[in-house]
C-alpha cells in the first residue's frame, strides 16, 4: 500500500501541471513495457476527477487511448524486431526453445483471453503487446482483445477510484501510517 501512494505522490505534480496528456504518455509508455506507475497514475487521475480537478471523461479517454495504443506500439515492436531479440539472447533471460513453444502455443490456443486477462497483470500488462507480436499472434484478434481489456482495465481504474474518491481521500491517509 505504501508504494501506492508513493507513486502517486511521485505522478500527481505532473498531472496537475500537465493534466491528461501527462496521463495518456505515462499509460502509453507503460502499455508499451516501459517500467512506470501506469495503474497509479490512473488511479491518481481519477482522485482528481472526484474533487472536479481533471474532467472523468477526459481521463478515461485519455487512458483507454494510451492503453490501446501503447499495446499495438509493442505488438509491432514485437512481431517486426522482437523475435530477431529473443532468437539472440532469450537464453539469457531462460527463453529457451521449450519455453518459448509453450509460451507460442498459449498465444495460439488461447491469445485473446491472455491479451484481456494480462492487462489486470503488473509485468505482464506491460509486456504484454510485444509478447504477442513476438508470438505471432494474428493481429485483428489481438487489437480486439487489446481494445476489450484496454475497456475494461480502464473502466475498473477511473470508476471505482472516482465513485469512492471521498471514501479514499478520508481513508487513505490513515493507511499510510
Amino acid at each position: 500500500m505504501h508504494l501506492i501512494h508513493e507513486s502517486i505522490a511521485l505522478i500527481e505534480p505532473y498531472l496537475k501541471h500537465y493534466g491528461l496528456p501527462a496521463l495518456f504518455i505515462i499509460v502509453y509508455l507503460e502499455s508499451l513495457g516501459a517500467p512506470l506507475p501506469g495503474e497509479s497514475g490512473v488511479i491518481g487521475a481519477s482522485l482528481l476527477a472526484s474533487t472536479g480537478q481533471l474532467p472523468i471523461e477526459g481521463v478515461f479517454l485519455a487512458v483507454f487511448a494510451g492503453a490501446v495504443l501503447g499495446d499495438n506500439t509493442g505488438y509491432a515492436i514485437g512481431r517486426y524486431g522482437g523475435r530477431t531479440i529473443i532468437d539472440r539472447y532469450g537464453r539469457y533471460i531462460g527463453l529457451n526453445e521449450d519455453r518459448r513453444a509453450w509460451i507460442e502455443g498459449l498465444y495460439m490456443r488461447r491469445g485473446p483471453a491472455v491479451v484481456v486477462g494480462a492487462r489486470f497483470v503488473v509485468i505482464l500488462r506491460q509486456l504484454n503487446g510485444i509478447v504477442a507480436g513476438m508470438m505471432a499472434m494474428r493481429w485483428p484478434p489481438f487489437l480486439l482483445a487489446n481494445i476489450a481489456g484496454a475497456l475494461l482495465w480502464t473502466a475498473v481504474w477511473t470508476s471505482a477510484p472516482f465513485v469512492f474518491g471521498d471514501f479514499f481521500a478520508s481513508h487513505f491517509h490513515d493507511l499510510m501510517k
